[in-house]
Order: structure tokens, then sequence, then C-alpha cells
């Protein structure tokens, strides 16, 4: 079966801060290390969405970021639409698109548009095809008023923006890190809406959907993984990660990650 998005054997170890009496002592063989992933394994169909859950500090924001090239894997490999992560870091980029929920990665001073268009220019889209495919992002995503100040925008309006700037270059994969954080349940929900029935079931997109809502993981995602530690300890579709658990058909994610997290001490 061929995959889009291989993560194989994924390890990032990262090391405590150090003052600058102790960088000699530090510059060779250092053992301080600490794990922040540990052989993460996993792989992804087109158009399936891959929900990532797990407690703060568990590794989902520094997987999110080796996938997107943002950072380097100690060990491991990655692979995206054929590409080796590494080795083809300018080709993995023009496959992926980032969608966070940091508020602070825009400009406020300039609108909307002026954004867009900005970083439309890093894709080397041009200018008249940028205008294009801003305006269709605009109507996709019901962006109001998009020439105001994105100062002035409430948060709902800055993340759809966000999704937006992630799909400029119409990537075959997006990686989400909690798109809906501080939204408001309509908000919430239109984004939700937007990004699984266009985006996944029309456009045929891949997306990693990393959120701290298990009510959120369970509606949206085919799959899910529970990531703890920097370790995936648990993948599968609702059935399989029910069985894992030990519990019956019906069990919500919720009872789920109770059960799962207990038995690995996370909860």
């Amino acid at each position: 079966m061929s995959y889009i998005v291989e993560a194989n054997g994924l390890t990032k170890y990262f090391f405590p801060r150090i003052t600058l009496g102790k960088t000699l002592r530090y510059m060779f063989g250092r053992k301080d290390s600490i794990a922040v992933l540990e052989d993460v394994t996993f792989a992804m169909k087109k158009g399936e969405i891959f929900g990532l859950i797990g407690p703060n500090g568990a590794g989902k924001t520094t997987l999110l970021k080796i996938l997107a090239t943002l950072i380097l894997p100690s060990k491991g490999s990655v692979r995206v639409s054929g590409h080796e992560a590494v080795a083809e870091s300018v080709a993995v980029r023009q496959c992926i698109g980032l969608v966070s929920g940091e508020e602070r990665s825009f400009y406020w001073r300039i609108s909307g548009r002026e954004n867009l268009m900005f970083f439309a220019a890093f894709y080397n889209i041009s200018t008249k095809l940028a205008q294009k495919r801003i305006e269709e992002l605009i109507k996709l995503l019901e962006i109001s008023a998009p020439d105001r100040m994105v100062g002035e925008y409430s948060s709902g309006m800055k993340q759809r923006l966000a999704l937006a700037r992630g799909l400029l270059h119409d990537p075959p994969v997006l990686l989400m890190d909690e798109p809906t954080k501080s939204l408001d349940p309509g908000n919430a929900e239109k984004i939700r809406n937007i990004v699984k029935d266009r985006l996944c079931l029309k456009e045929k997109k891949t997306i990693i959907w990393a959120t701290h809502n298990l009510q959120e993981a369970e509606t949206v995602c085919d799959r899910i993984g529970l990531i703890n530690h920097g370790r995936l300890i648990a993948v599968g579709a609702m059935e399989e990660l029910r069985m894992k658990a030990g519990l019956g058909k019906t069990a919500s994610l919720e009872e789920i990650y109770g059960v799962i997290g207990t038995t690995h001490g996370f909860l």
C-alpha cells in the first residue's frame, strides 16, 4: 500500500539550557539529553484525518515541527509524498501546510489580504495567481473584512486566516496544531466542517489534527494516536482503541483515554 506520510522510528533529543561557564564541559559527549520523541512510527493514506492526542509536553508539537521540516530528528526518518524530509526538505515544504492556533504569527498592522500576499511570496506564487487563490480562500473560509487590519480580527477570524495561509499553495498534507484553540463552539464547528467535508472528503487532503479536545478528535478523525512522554502508546480507529482499552462498542474516546492514560501513568 502506498502512503502519503510515513514516519519511521522518529526520535528527538533536546538538551537542558547551559550557562556560558559550562559550555566547554558540554561540547562533547553530553549525556544529559531529554528524549522528547522516542521511536515514533506511523503511516497515513491519502484523504485520512489522523488525530494526535496527549497531555501537555507529550511531544505533539515537536512531532508536527519535524514533519514540517522546522526541526531535524535525532534519529529516524520522515517521507511526505515520496520525499525524504531531511534530504528533500524544500520538496516536502511544498507538500505541507502548517496551521497553528498561535495568533502571533501574523503581522497585526496590515490586513488579512496583505498578510496572505506576503506569505504567498514564500511559495514563489505569482502575484496574479496569489490574488486568485486568496479570493478563493476568502470565499471558502468566509473571511469577513479581509482588508481590515489583522489586529482587529476576532480569534475565530484569525484562525480562519491561519487556515487560509496553510492552504495558499494547495498542499496535499495539512498539519493542524490545536486548530480550534480559543474558539467559541460555533466557530470551532465551522472549522471542523470545512476541514472534514471540503478539504478531506472532497479535495482528499491528508490531515494530522493535534488537539486536547477528545470529543473533537472522536468526531473528526478517522484514526487516533495517543502520545505520552514522546511515545505513541496506542494507534487506531475508535473500534481498535476500544478493544485495546478493553471497553465496549459504545465507549467514548474520553473513556478510552481514561483507561489507557491510567495504565500508562499520565492520568
